[in-house]
Parts: structure tokens; sequence; C-alpha cells
């Protein structure tokens, strides 16, 4: 079992269920639940056996998957866990079928002012399992352009789930959350990029000789404080907004009454919310390191890859 694609599988069980749920009849609504609850219980259950097969005295990274995706850029589909990601992981898949249940007696027929009559169910949680898919591969990944891609991912369903399931403010609060993350994610952007060019700078400069996005092999860069600094800004400004931080914690509108599944669409947003704030802790710790000499351990998490040049050198933690 040790060669299974267990992150891989993880993060393609959850996007599948999301996909079967479009051709299930229309007006099961009770055939939809179970279903969906079906699936984020059986994601729960191989989590939980992948956890229990992790070796705390083995390897930092372990169940890790590496497989060209964009050769050109040097791109990889790379996951892996240390103990915090796994942890993080565990308590996502844990809190999913919380919320399904959370949501699963409320009455979709209550109309009221700027309300919708009638949502569907079916749309509500194939987002909730499309967005556990993207949690999970914020989490799992171990290479900075496809934790970018989970990272943005997540906003699709968050979206949605705000501005067709949210209350009488809905339209305000999502568009509102859109453009804040857009504007955070494209800082994030510039920052992921300039991590490519740094890395193929010649050996002899403190580069790779090679462009690339690895964790494993950013850690190992040379980059000057001035540089690091500004791309940790770029990362930090990002985790900033979507955890969110204040002064730009304005996107978050207070809603005074919300239907009930509201309720559980607004604790989905508040989970993937500290995913992201947890990543940005990751970030200040990684940052507290000393200019020059080697770094002291912290987890390597997509955050840390965007400050691991303060230091010349990088560890890495469980």
């Amino acid at each position: 079992m040790s060669d299974f694609p267990w992150l891989t599988v993880l993060i393609a069980l959850p996007l599948v269920g999301a996909a079967l749920l479009t051709v299930l009849p229309s007006g099961r609504d009770a055939l939809v639940k179970q279903f969906s609850l079906g699936v984020s219980i059986v994601v729960g259950v191989l989590t939980l056996v992948m956890a229990a097969m992790f070796e705390p005295g083995g390897a930092r990274f372990q169940f890790e998957e590496k497989y060209d995706w964009i050769p050109a850029f040097g791109v990889h589909w790379a996951v892996g866990v240390d103990g915090v990601a796994l942890t993080l992981i565990v308590l996502s898949v844990i809190l999913v079928p919380l919320v399904m249940l959370a949501s699963w007696s409320e009455d979709d027929r209550s109309g009221g002012v700027d309300v919708p009559a009638k949502r569907s169910v079916k749309t509500y949680f194939a987002l909730l399992l499309t967005l556990e898919a993207a949690m999970i591969g914020v989490f799992a990944a171990t290479d900075v352009f496809l934790f970018y891609v989970f990272f943005e991912a997540m906003l699709i369903p968050v979206y949605f789930i705000i501005g067709y399931f949210g209350g009488a403010q809905r339209s305000y609060a999502a568009v509102k959350f859109l453009l804040y993350s857009l504007f955070g994610g494209l800082i994030m952007l510039v920052a992921v990029i300039w991590l490519y060019p740094l890395s193929a700078r010649p050996e002899a400069e403190g580069g790779l000789g090679q462009g690339t996005f690895l964790f494993s092999e950013l850690s190992q860069m040379n980059i000057d404080p001035t540089t690091a600094k500004w791309l940790f800004l770029g990362f930090f400004i990002a985790f900033a907004i979507k955890a969110p931080m204040v002064p730009v914690h304005t996107w978050l509108p207070t809603q005074p009454s919300r239907p009930r599944r509201a309720r559980s669409s607004s604790s989905s947003a508040s989970w993937t919310r500290s995913a992201r704030t947890g990543c940005c802790g990751s970030a200040w710790s990684c940052s507290r390191a000393p200019p020059s000499g080697p770094r002291r351990s912290c987890s390597d998490s997509p955050c840390s890859a965007s400050s691991t040049a303060r230091s010349s050198r990088s560890g890495r933690s469980t």
C-alpha cells in the first residue's frame, strides 16, 4: 500500500462525487444528501487510514507523489504531507460531513425578501465536495505553482456558496469577496512566478541551474534578504486578505439575519479562511529565522516557500 496514490485519490474522490451529483435525478434531494454524505465519509475514512500509516519517526514528507505537469516551466503534480499538513487534512475531512449534517434538515423553500424560494440542494452539496477537494490539495501540494492553483480554486465554490446561498446581502458579499481575493491572488501570482527565474539562476549565483517550483528544491536556494522580504510580502498580502486580517478584512460583511443553510455555508467559508490562516502563521514562524546561516526548522508549507530566502539554507520539519 506504500505505492498507493493516497493524496491524489483523496483529492479526486470529492471531485468525482461532485460530478456524479449532476447526473442524479432532479427532485431527489434526499438521495443527493445521502450520496454526498457517503462520499465525504469515504474520504474521511481513507484519510484516517492514511494517517494511521504515517510514521512520525520516518521521512519528513510521506505519501509523496511527483509527476511532470508542465515540464517547460518546471511545474509538477507534486503532493506529500508532513505531520502538520496531515493534521489539517484530517480536520478538514472531519468538518465536511459535519457541515453537511448541519444543513441536512433545512427548509429549501423558506423564501423571503431577497431570498430565493427554492435553492438547489444538488448545487450546494456539489460545491461543498469541490471545496473539500481544493482544501486537501492546498495542504498536500509540494509544488508552489500547484499550491497556487488549489489556493485560487477554493475561490470558485466559496464565491457561489456565498452568492447563491447567503442572506439578503449575498450578492454584495460575494462580489466584494471575489474582488478582494482576486487582488490578493494576483499579488501572490507575481511572487510565485518570481520564484522561477530565481531558481533558474546559475548555482554560483545562489540558484539551482534550472527553473522549478518544487519546495524540496526551492529550499536549497540562496536569495538576498531584500528579495526574500518582497517574496514574503507577496504571499503575506494574499493570506492576510483571505484570513481576513485587519485592515483588509472589510470583505466580510456582517449580516444580522440569514437562512439556516447560509449559516452552514458561512461555516464552510470560515474553515477555508482558517486553512489560509494556518499557512500564513507558518510563514510568519519561518520568517523569524536569522538572515544568514542555517535556518531553524519550520514547516515547509506553501507559505514558507516564499520566505525560504531569509537565510542561506532552508530546513524542514514535520
